[in-house]
């Protein structure tokens, strides 16, 4: 017996790729649709709506269906009231429990939509009904008590729509390319930096210690230094390499001139964190002048914040790297509030850790010379970046430059 669940969707449908990709998942997991109602905008900036049956051989089958729909923004027509179960105690939540994607979401409490509060994709969804409130919360944060959303009923994803604005974010959404012309799409990445600030935005930069070793450790300090980054993101090795190449000249040991080791070399990143650890911190380190310039030096004397996640990885690690997981989380995502574009560079890792916590929103650009990181840190969700395949010691000195040029040479 065929079982079927008309639903419906509205907004720009059509240009953002939203049918395609629902007509695809329909056929992809073995369903049938059929178009009831389908409105098209008659200008750019009209919405479109349709209205559609879809169909599978069973229940469980369509099921699994609708709820891939649902996250492309579809829903029945006729929306209950969100499902609320109390968790039974802390960190222990009640079967079937929804999970978020990274889209603006809103429930249905007491016949009112409700937008959830700081959205982040794999986090539950708690609700208080008298206060009209909802939060997302991972699951570690759930509290004996909190009103747990519970299935899919009453909750709505609006999917990312294409921009109206033209701009770099409008034809490459999405993408991994290294055939595009860089220095052109370089070009257009610093048109959005700058219109970024222009409108208050903030914007954060991941960074790994390829951007010491390629050499582009001068063109990120420059760039921080002129305040076009508001946060930096890093792990234990981009300071530490940072540090070791500002006191003595090399990173991993390695002559960056020359590209060959040093005599002693090896040991001078130990040596590096060893200054930190007398010192007591990089601040101050550099208030000291042990640290006389560099990335980390720049965001001190700027006031740019930095959070510094350790890893099992780690020597030493800096004083001021957090080695508690769950704690550098946290860190990151104070900062992440309100940030409206995040420059990832050279370091797989954490940014997949930062995409993780972005809003689908934030304009996301992802630089690395292997393509299959930039497409990993896609299929982990952030599908809202661009992904461009370059290595740092190119992509930064082309970007600082551009920034100098579209800036007119003023300092921000």
């Amino acid at each position: 017996m065929v079982e079927s669940q008309e639903i419906e969707l509205q907004g720009h449908i059509i240009d953002s790729g939203i049918m395609t990709q629902l007509f695809d998942r329909v056929m992809d997991m073995g369903g049938n649709f059929e178009i009831l109602v389908f409105e098209v905008g008659k200008k750019k900036t009209d919405p479109s709506y349709a209205r559609l049956r879809i169909a599978a051989s069973n229940k469980e089958k369509l099921r699994a269906i609708l709820s891939e729909l649902h996250r492309l923004g579809a829903r029945p027509l006729e929306v209950k009231d969100v499902h609320l179960v109390p968790a039974e105690a802390d960190r222990v939540v009640p079967k079937g429990f929804y999970t978020t994607t990274n889209h603006p979401t809103q429930v249905k409490c007491s016949g009112e939509w409700v937008a959830v509060e700081a959205i982040e994709m794999d986090f539950l969804v708690v609700v208080d009904p008298v206060k009209k409130r909802a939060v997302s919360k991972p699951l570690g944060k759930i509290r004996k008590g909190d009103l747990v959303v519970v299935g899919e009923q009453g909750v709505s994803v609006s999917y990312p729509e294409r921009p109206r604005e033209q701009s770099a974010f409008e034809f490459m959404h999405g993408t991994v390319s290294p055939e595009r012309p860089s220095e052109t799409l370089i070009a257009k990445i610093a048109r959005e930096i700058l219109e970024v600030r222009r409108n208050g935005g903030k914007i954060a930069l991941v960074g790994g210690p390829a951007i010491i070793h390629t050499g582009a450790d001068r063109a990120l300090a420059e760039i921080i230094r002129k305040g076009y980054i508001d946060v930096l993101f890093a792990g234990n090795a981009l300071p530490t390499h940072d540090i070791e190449y500002n006191l003595y000249g090399t990173s991993l040991g390695m002559d960056i001139s020359t590209g060959k080791p040093v005599m002693g070399g090896h040991k001078h990143h130990l040596y590096a964190i060893s200054e930190i650890m007398r010192a007591g911190s990089i601040r101050t380190a550099v208030e000291k002048g042990v640290i006389k310039s560099g990335i980390m030096y720049e965001c001190v004397r700027n006031n740019v914040p930095f959070v510094l996640a350790g890893s099992i990885r780690d020597d030493g690690p800096l004083p001021d790297v957090i080695s508690d997981v769950m704690i550098a989380q946290d860190a990151m995502r104070e900062h992440i509030r309100g940030c409206s574009m995040v420059l990832m560079i050279a370091t797989l890792l954490h940014s997949i850790a930062v995409g993780n916590c972005l809003p689908s929103n934030v304009k996301t650009v992802c630089v690395d010379i292997n393509p299959a990181h930039l497409t990993k840190l896609m299929d982990r969700g952030t599908t809202q970046a661009i992904g461009i395949v370059s290595d740092a010691g190119t992509f930064l000195p082309l970007l600082a430059k551009q920034l100098e040029i579209q800036s007119g040479g003023a300092k921000k």
